[in-house]
This record gives structure tokens, C-alpha cells and sequence, in this order.
């Protein structure tokens, strides 16, 4: 056999060195490309009896065809306050561990959500989702940039810091909060709106490119008490009737800004007005997910619903049968509505009755889309219990002394049996005077990982111009 001319024996080296070098590239970008995208979307104050799946009066068509392709939670717990949750859904971990467990972030509050944590989207960077992007409010952190989204492991941002901002003036203490990564945002429009619409087109732009995470975290249906005239209609708005008056909430703060925050779009009552709210939630995540549908996205999306906590009674929220509501540790503040659609399930409706929590959201999508995160968490994934396995019997921290697991809660001093009274209203104690000692015990063994506490401005200080974060 004749050997080959050198040049033509080098041609086949180089060629056969592209080829190597070409396909080493696209196994590694394969993998990334093949991963399902991640979508978190979360209500803000949304109550257990505030869907209509769960017999609620506000109808909520989108959340319940969701609720038809997903696992739903009916054990789910969250802090009965925004922030809190917000920073355990994050890390995976009680926020006791950084002084963030018993209040929000409010205007004034200097503290933030620890750098120092690793962060879901932080984690999801570091194998192939070079998509992070969060909407909507953050409320993990204002006073220093060192706070803000983009340097808390997400790449893109588009929304408000602060909780309760007007939703169609989007200021909040006088001051507008709207913003685009770092700068302002000086966008028209009701802010439930606005994030739909910027949710559609980032993806929009990032679709062809690796999986993306996005992050929605609405600001409906939480206060001020404020809907546009279309949703109002829908539940007997008169506009020539009188309007009722009720709470503006959000703590508005400056003189000059009280006249006009939270005045807008106010129905004839409160509960007419709550359930226009909700039904422009509603209606957005409706848009998301058939935008998703008509990309051919949603199949290799998972998407995962919840509330922050539970309903406000006063500003329109309905728990019921839950006992209590928001800032308490009783069932209406902290079992809220929760589902997980996985890849590729369609009217797989399925309703899981054990305890799930905001502290497993990380270690459960880490789980499903890369492995199980190495680092300390106090959550757990619930993966396996999505592959038909039960869950393992743990105790889950409500703060305040109080605990809950599948089969009892332990909450002010009182012991029931919360898997066959919902409604928090026959005192087992007695009858189980054992697990209410083991359950006073667990509580009080949460006293050691409380840490810091909140510092905030004196009286006398104002926000900064545009809510812009110092440096």
C-alpha cells in the first residue's frame, strides 16, 4: 500500500484535531443546552381560599389549568412574612441564621440578604445557566448595593426593592422604584402588567441560547389596595356607586406622598378590589405560560407557584378554614398555595398531603435539573417524592416556638393534630402529652441558630433619590 503524500497526511491531522476540538465543544455546551429551563413565580400575600380551585369566589382559571399539570402542595409552609420567605427560598436555609426570621425589609432597614450565602441563582451559574434573571420585587435588600440582585447571583433584573410600592405610580415613601439592572426605569403602566411583559420578552430574547432561570415574584395581590377598572368590572364594579373606605397599608410614610399612594384604582369595596388583583395575577401568569406553550417552552420548563405567606383579612385576603393570617404562625399565615410542574407533565394532577416547604424550593430544582447541592441546607429536596417515595419524617421551624410536621403543630403553646384539624381548633395536649413535650423541645432547640437582628435609619432620614443603592 502507498503511504500518503505529507501534505494530504496533514490535512487529515488538522482535520481530524477540528473535529475533536469541535465535538469537545459541543459536549460540553450540549449538556447545558439540553437542561430544562426553571421558572419560580410567587404571589405576594395571595390567601389559601383566594383560588378558585380551592372554592374561592375570585375566579383564577390560569392557577388552576397550572394546578392541573402539577404536583400540588397541600402541606406547604412559608414565614408568615414576605422577606423571610424570600431569603429562605434563596439559600435553602432558616433565615434565623441571618437575622432575617421576624421582620421584612422594610424602607428604612439597613440590613440585606448575606452575601456571603450561596444563593440559588449562584449556584445555578455555575453549571450552565447563564440566564438568571429576576422580576418583580426583591425585598431582600436595599441600603447597599452590595444587596441588590445582579450581585446576588442573577444577571438580569427588572422591578422594585421595596414591598408595597403603588402600582400605578410604582413609588414608594415618595420616591419612584422602578428599575432595569441598575438604573431606573421609568416605565407607564400597572406594575402586574409591566413584569408580565418583561418576563415574555426576556425570554423572549434568551430562548435559543442556554436555559434560563427567571425569578417573578409579583407584587400582587399584597397592598395597596389598587386594580384596574377591566378586572373590577368583572366583580360588579359601579364606578357612579360609592367606594368604600378601606386600609391603604405600605406605610407610606412622607406627608406630601399621602394624598395620592395607593388611591388609584380603588373599587366600591375591599374584597371587589382584592379579587380584581388577584385576577390580573391570575391573568399574567395565564400569558406566561401560553407564551411558553406557543414557543414550544413549556414542556422543558419547570415552573414552581407559591405565596410568600398567607392572606391579610384586612386588606381583602380570605384564609378559610385556615385559622389566621399574615404575621401569625396559625395555618392562614403559613400554608399556602404551592404547585410544582415538572418536565414534560401534562394533566399529571397530583396532590401531595406532606410537609414542603419554601427552605426545599433550592435543594429540590437543584436536584432535578443538576444533583443534589454539598453544601449545608436546611431544606431537602422532595424530588424523590415526585417519583412516588415518601418524604422522611422531619420537623419543620415556623419561628416563634412553633413547629409542624404531617402529623401534629405545636404553635402558642398549643399542641393539635394538624392533619385532621386544619383549622387549628381542638387542643391535643393532653391527649398527647409525649409529642408535645418532644415538640416544646425542638422548638427551643431553634434558640441556637438565632442570629442579628435589624438595624434601620434614624427617624429623620428620607430615602434616596429613585431608590438608587449606595455604594
Amino acid at each position: 500500500m502507498r503511504s500518503l503524500p505529507y501534505k494530504y497526511l496533514l490535512f487529515f491531522v488538522v482535520v481530524s484535531v477540528f473535529c475533536c476540538k469541535n465535538n469537545q465543544e459541543q459536549d460540553t455546551v450540549k449538556p447545558f443546552l439540553s437542561k430544562p429551563n426553571i421558572m419560580v413565580i410567587v404571589g405576594d400575600d395571595l390567601g389559601w381560599n383566594d383560588v378558585s380551585f380551592h372554592g374561592s369566589d375570585i375566579s383564577t382559571p390560569n392557577i388552576d389549568e397550572l394546578a392541573t399539570d402539577s404536583y400540588v402542595f397541600n402541606r406547604f409552609y412559608v414565614t408568615p412574612k414576605c422577606s423571610p420567605t424570600r431569603a429562605g427560598f434563596m439559600t435553602g436555609k432558616y433565615p434565623n441564621r441571618f437575622g432575617m426570621r421576624y421582620g421584612v425589609i422594610s424602607p428604612p432597614t439597613k440590613n440585606g440578604l448575606p452575601p456571603e450565602e450561596i444563593t440559588f441563582p449562584e449556584y445555578l451559574a455555575n453549571y450552565g445557566y447563564n440566564n438568571r434573571a429576576a422580576f418583580g420585587k426583591w425585598h431582600l435588600g436595599h441600603s447597599s448595593i452590595k444587596f441588590h440582585p445582579l450581585n446576588q447571583g442573577f444577571n438580569y433584573f427588572y422591578g422594585h426593592y421595596n414591598g408595597a410600592i403603588d402600582y400605578f405610580t410604582h413609588k414608594r415613601n415618595a420616591e419612584l422604584d422602578w428599575h432595569k439592572n441598575f438604573n431606573t426605569s421609568y416605565d407607564k403602566g400597572y406594575s402586574t402588567d409591566l413584569v408580565e411583559k418583561e418576563v415574555i420578552r426576556y425570554i423572549d430574547s434568551v430562548k435559543t441560547r442556554s436555559p434560563f432561570f427567571a425569578y417573578v415574584a409579583f407584587n400582587a395581590p399584597h397592598s395597596p389596595m389598587q386594580a384596574k377598572q377591566e378586572e373590577l368590572l368583572k366583580y360588579g364594579y359601579d364606578p357612579q356607586a360609592d367606594h368604600e373606605d378601606f386600609p391603604v397599608g405600605g406605610m407610606a410614610g412622607q406627608e406630601r406622598e399621602k394624598e395620592i399612594y395607593g388611591k388609584q384604582g380603588r373599587g366600591n369595596n375591599l374584597r371587589q378590589t382584592f379579587s380584581a388583583m388577584v385576577s390580573s395575577l391570575d391573568y399574567s401568569i395565564g400569558n406566561i405560560v401560553d407564551y411558553l406553550k406557543k414557543e414550544g417552552l413549556y414542556d422543558n420548563t419547570i415552573i414552581w407557584f407559591f405565596s410568600d405567606n398567607g392572606g391579610v383579612e384586612y386588606f381583602g385576603g380570605n384564609n378559610k378554614p385556615l385559622r389566621g393570617q399574615k404575621h401569625t404562625e396559625w395555618e392562614g399565615g403559613v400554608r399556602v398555595v404551592s404547585m410544582l410542574k415538572g418536565i414534560g407533565v401534562k394533566n399529571k394532577f397530583q396532590e401531595v398531603n406532606q410537609v414542603v416547604s419554601y427552605i426545599d424550593v433550592f435543594p429540590t430544582l437543584a436536584d432535578m435539573v443538576i444533583k443534589k447541592p454539598e453544601h449545608e441546607m436546611d431544606g431537602i429536596s422532595v424530588k424523590s417524592r415526585l417519583e412516588g417515595e415518601k418524604l422522611p419524617k422531619r420537623n419543620l421551624y415556623l419561628g416563634n416556638k412553633a413547629v409542624v410536621n404531617d402529623t401534629f403543630k405545636l404553635v402558642r403553646g398549643e399542641l393539635f393534630k394538624i392533619s385532621e384539624d386544619i383549622s387549628e381548633t381542638n387542643n391535643v395536649e393532653e391527649e398527647y402529652p409525649e409529642v408535645y413535650q418532644d415538640l416544646l423541645a425542638v422548638a427551643d432547640s431553634f434558640k441556637t441558630i438565632e442570629k442579628g437582628e435589624y438595624k434601620r435609619e434614624p427617624k429623620e432620614w428620607l430615602p434616596p433619590r429613585e431608590w438608587k443603592m449606595p455604594r
